[in-house]
């Protein structure tokens, strides 16, 4: 499970709030809990690191209310794989993606994305970094951390049934 974004833009620090949250409790065994933050070319290696699934956790704009959860699974062959390296204090997942796929040989993990809703966007060219989510995006960690947790729980299960 991998929180990204920035927590000096307001609610685009949800997916590193998730993952402190997360990282409080005792994963299973072989789930890894880290918080990316804005470093994509760090997951963009990590991401090749053999996992079988991948769960990002960010915020995601979807014209929906604010503190709305959803999980969506992107369809990784449509990323452009010349689309080059992310920015080193950006993080653009749909870069970092299609950074991983350049890197390795074998095909990415599976990828499911956690996304919040955002209250406030920021650009990241304001003249004042805004650190703090919005209250409705606050509300949704303890519940995005369920949300995580139940899915953990199904792919283990999944896996555990695959492997007999």
């Amino acid at each position: 499970m991998a929180g990204i974004g920035n927590v000096f833009l307001a609610d685009d620090g949800f997916g590193p709030e998730v993952a402190a949250a997360l990282l409080r409790r005792t994963p299973p065994e072989g789930v890894h809990v880290a918080d990316f933050g804005i470093r994509g070319m760090d997951l963009a290696y990590r991401l090749l690191d053999g996992y079988g699934t991948v769960l990002l956790v960010d915020a995601a704009p979807h014209g929906r209310p604010p503190g709305t959860l959803s999980v969506i699974e992107p369809d990784l062959g449509a990323f452009d794989a010349h689309r080059g390296a992310p920015e080193a204090h950006a993080m653009d997942p749909v870069g970092v993606l299609a950074l991983a796929r350049q890197l390795g040989d074998a095909p990415l993990p599976r990828v499911l994305v956690v996304g919040c809703e955002p209250l406030v966007r920021m650009r990241g060219d304001e003249p004042e970094a805004a650190v703090g989510l919005s209250e409705p995006v606050r509300r949704a960690v303890g519940e995005a951390v369920a949300l995580v947790e139940s899915l953990v729980e199904e792919l283990l299960a999944v896996e555990e049934v695959g492997s007999r």
